[in-house]
C-alpha cells in the first residue's frame, strides 16, 4: 500500500487529485494526460513567497516557464503576484499574455541569437546575458535601459548530474575572471541600470547551499560595484529549490534556507546599493501539483515482467535522460500490497522507454490505471512528438471540478506545418 499526500487523497482505494477521480479523468480525456491540482500551486508560491519576504522584506519571486509552460498555468502564477523567468522569446510571448509587464519579465536565454536579442529589446522586458559575445552584439542592436550578467560562480548544487549547472564542466554563465569585462562593457556604453544573477543547480535540498552561494554572488557583486562605481537593482540568487522524490526523503527546509540568505543580504546587500532579492524557482512551484495518468494496455513475462503504458519517453523524459525517479500507483488500488518486481515500459521504440525498473507494485492488471506523481514539472514542458505520437491533453482540477487546459493532439498536427512540394504529389 501506497503513502500519498496533498493534493493526492485515498479514496476506498482510488486516487483522487483535488477532488478528481483520477479514473473518471482517465475516462472523461482519455490517457495519458497530465493532472494538476490549481491549489496546490497557489499553496507553493505562497510558501516560497512568503518564507523569504517574511525575513527580506525587498524581495521578488519570478516563475521559471520552462518548468511548465501552459498559459492557464501561467496565469494563476500571475495572479499570485509572480513575475517570469523566460528563456526564449516564446516564454516571454506567454508571459506577456499572462498579464506580465515588460519589467516583470527577465529574459534568461542561452547562446542568444541576434533576431532574440532584438525581439527582448523592442518587448522592453529586462536582459540578462552569460557571455561577453552577447552583450557585444546587443550593443549593435540597441542598447537597453537594464542589464544583467549570469555569473558562473565555480560552486555549484543539486543531487542530479544532470542538473548541475555551474563549474568547469558548465555551459552556462561568465567566469568570475571575466565579470568585470562585461560590466565594464555595459557601463562603458551608457547602461546605469544593473542586475547579477546565477543558477548553479537545480533540486538542492540542503538549505546551507543557498546561503553560500548567495554570498558568493554578492562578493562577486560588491567587487564590480567597488571597481565600476555602480550600484545593483537586482541580485538574482536563481532557482533550485528542491522537493522530494523519493518516500523517505528529507524536505528541504524552506524558511530555515530563507532566513540564512536573508541574513547574508544583509551583512552584504547594504554596499550595492540595497538591492532586491531575487529567486527564480519553477519546480518547487508546480512539480508537486501534477501528476501524469496512464493505462495499462499490455502486460509481457520475460527475464522480467513488463508493464506496457501508453505514457512513454514522448511525455515524461526525466527517467530517462537524468535516470531520475518518480513514485508511480496504481490508481484503482491504492490499498493493494507490493507484491511483484516489475519495470513500467512505454510505447516509444527505445530500449530507454522505461518509466521505472525493479519497482515493487500491487499485482498490476490490463485496463488499470497508473499515476506517476511529482510530474508536474519539467513533464509537458519536455515532451516530443517522437514515433509520431502526438502530445497528450492537460487536465486543471479546482476543488472537485476537471477543466482541459490543453487539447490532446492529433496525427493532423503532425503535419499540419508541412511543405509538400508540387512535383511529390503526382
Amino acid at each position: 500500500m501506497h503513502t500519498i499526500k496533498k493534493p493526492l487523497e485515498n479514496k476506498n482505494g482510488i486516487l483522487y487529485i483535488e477532488g478528481c477521480s483520477t479514473l473518471e479523468i482517465a475516462k472523461e480525456f482519455d490517457t495519458p494526460v497530465y493532472v494538476y491540482s490549481e491549489n496546490t500551486i497557489r499553496e507553493n508560491y505562497r510558501r516560497a513567497f512568503n518564507a523569504f519576504k517574511s525575513v527580506y522584506p525587498k524581495f521578488k519571486l519570478f516563475y521559471a516557464i520552462k518548468a511548465n509552460n501552459n498559459l492557464a498555468i501561467l496565469k494563476i502564477i500571475k495572479q499570485e503576484g509572480a513575475g517570469f523567468d523566460a528563456s526564449c522569446p516564446a516564454e516571454i510571448e506567454l508571459a506577456l499574455k499572462a498579464g506580465a509587464k515588460p519589467d516583470e519579465i527577465l529574459y534568461s536565454g542561452v547562446n542568444h541569437r541576434n533576431e532574440e536579442l532584438e525581439f527582448a529589446l523592442k518587448k522592453k522586458v529586462m536582459i540578462n546575458l552569460e557571455a561577453i559575445s552577447q552583450i557585444k552584439r546587443l550593443l549593435k542592436i540597441g542598447t537597453p535601459d537594464f542589464i544583467s550578467f549570469r555569473i558562473n560562480p565555480g560552486i555549484s548544487g543539486g543531487s542530479i548530474k544532470g542538473l548541475v549547472f555551474a563549474g568547469a564542466d558548465a555551459k552556462f554563465g561568465i567566469p568570475e575572471e571575466h565579470v568585470l569585462e562585461a560590466y565594464t562593457i555595459a557601463k562603458e556604453a551608457g547602461i546605469k541600470r544593473f542586475g547579477m544573477h546565477m543558477m548553479t543547480g537545480s533540486c538542492v535540498m540542503d538549505s546551507e547551499y543557498f546561503a553560500a552561494a548567495a554570498s558568493k554572488l554578492l562578493d562577486i557583486a560588491a567587487m564590480i560595484s567597488k571597481k565600476l562605481g555602480i550600484e545593483f537593482e537586482i541580485i538574482d540568487i536563481g532557482g533550485g529549490l528542491g522537493v522530494t522524490y523519493r518516500e523517505g526523503e528529507k524536505d528541504l527546509d524552506l524558511e530555515e534556507a530563507a532566513r540564512k540568505v536573508a541574513n547574508v543580504f544583509f551583512k552584504k546587500a547594504k554596499q550595492l546599493g540595497n538591492p532586491a532579492l531575487m529567486i527564480e524557482p519553477g519546480r518547487f512551484i508546480v512539480c508537486e501539483s501534477g501528476i501524469l495518468l496512464t493505462k495499462v494496455h499490455s502486460i509481457k513475462d520475460a527475464k522480467k515482467r513488463f508493464i506496457g503504458v501508453d505514457a512513454g519517453m514522448n511525455n515524461l523524459l526525466r527517467p530517462m535522460l537524468y535516470d531520475a525517479y518518480h513514485k508511480i500507483v496504481i490508481a484503482n488500488k491504492l490499498n493493494g500490497k507490493e507484491t511483484e518486481k516489475v519495470n513500467v515500459a512505454g510505447p516509444i521504440c527505445e530500449n530507454t522507454d522505461q518509466l521505472a525498473k525493479d519497482r515493487m507494485l500491487p499485482h498490476i492488471e490490463e485496463g488499470d490505471v497508473l499515476a506517476v506523481l511529482n510530474a508536474g514539472a519539467y513533464g509537458f514542458a519536455m515532451g516530443s512528438q517522437y514515433n509520431s505520437r502526438p502530445m497528450c491533453a492537460e487536465v486543471l482540477c479546482n476543488f472537485g471540478k476537471a477543466e482541459l487546459i490543453r487539447k490532446r493532439e492529433t496525427a493532423a498536427d503532425l503535419y499540419r506545418n508541412v511543405m509538400v512540394p508540387k512535383r511529390l504529389e503526382k
